[in-house]
């Protein structure tokens, strides 16, 4: 091959490769540069949102993007409600949502339209522990306690559901609640005692 040809091929593909990068890069340079701060952010769209916590009714406007846990902690106050892993793997953000036990950290508040939401501080009526409250106390389940409303709330859900008929079905109903402590067998202890007792709950 002559290396005249060869260089010029080489010359002549270079000159397209530049000509079509230019095209691309051309728009990009032309552009304005503007300053971050310059930048003013639209506001956020407030959503209505009507429910009731507690046997209370609230009417809110809300962050679409709000989860009901977020909502619960920092936006009414009922901190009894923990963040844990905020994934759903923990069972510390536990709640009942119409009777049915939820794990509050992965419902978008928007979803509980007109929903009955109870919360561990629904379950005690005025000085009146709630029976599995009692239990908890009695049968020292818990250490830190960072977990004990979650567990509660799952152990009321487990009774309530018939899942407590004996210890392996309470264990395997409460294996979503993590206690970093290890109270388990007093957990079950007293979900076991709180079942046989026949207590309304």
């Amino acid at each position: 091959m002559n290396p005249c040809h060869f260089s010029d091929s080489r010359r002549s593909f270079l000159k397209k490769t530049a000509s079509v990068a230019a095209l691309y890069l051309t728009p990009t340079l032309l552009v304005k540069a503007v300053a971050a701060d310059a930048i003013i952010p639209l506001p956020i769209p407030k959503e209505k949102l009507h429910l009731t916590i507690n046997g209370k009714v609230f009417d809110l406007e809300i962050d679409a993007r709000t989860t009901l846990l977020n909502l619960l902690r920092e936006q009414i106050g009922y901190t009894g409600t923990k963040k844990g892993c905020e994934m759903g793997q923990c069972g510390a953000c536990t709640i009942h949502i119409n009777g049915k036990r939820t794990k509050s950290c992965m419902q978008l508040a928007l979803n509980n339209q007109n929903n009955q939401i109870t919360t561990i501080e629904g379950l005690a009526k005025a000085d009146q522990l709630h029976p599995m409250q009692q239990a908890f106390l009695k049968h020292d389940a818990f250490q830190c306690g960072y977990c004990t409303s979650g567990q509660i709330m799952s152990a009321v859900a487990c009774v309530r559901e018939g899942q407590a008929k004996n210890r392996e079905m309470i264990k395997a109903y409460m294996d979503t609640n993590i206690c970093r402590c290890g109270a388990y067998q007093n957990i079950v202890d007293a979900i076991e005692e709180v079942a046989k007792s026949g207590a309304k709950i």
